[in-house]
């Protein structure tokens, strides 16, 4: 499995995000307070882009836009209904200054 490059890791602030694919999967990286998360770019609880809503950096929550489902993004435990499952998590690396994540699936 390669690692996928998703950017420099100045260009990664805390409370920022960036959206990589690995072949057809969507990974959303997140900064959380200089921490590194990488998930599938997909609600558990249906089939929507979690990047398309905001990143709750203070509270550390990714939220779906389609039905309102919550996440924490330290473990991708889902916060409260509709969603039940946890967000499928990958690996995130910090090398040579570069940010990478890969879908180890």
């Amino acid at each position: 499995m390669n690692w996928i490059r998703v950017c420099a890791e100045h260009e990664l602030a805390p409370g920022e995000t960036r959206v990589v694919w690995d072949g057809d999967t969507p990974i959303l990286v997140l900064n959380y307070d200089g921490l590194l998360f990488a998930y599938e770019d997909r609600c558990s609880h249906e089939d929507y882009e979690l990047s398309a809503a905001p990143f709750d950096a203070a509270e550390g929550v990714l939220e779906c836009l389609l039905h309102s489902a919550k996440f924490d993004v330290t473990s991708g435990r889902p916060l409260c209904p509709p969603a039940y499952a946890p967000l499928v998590k990958f690996p995130v690396k910090v090398e040579d200054g570069a940010i990478w994540t890969r879908d180890d699936r």
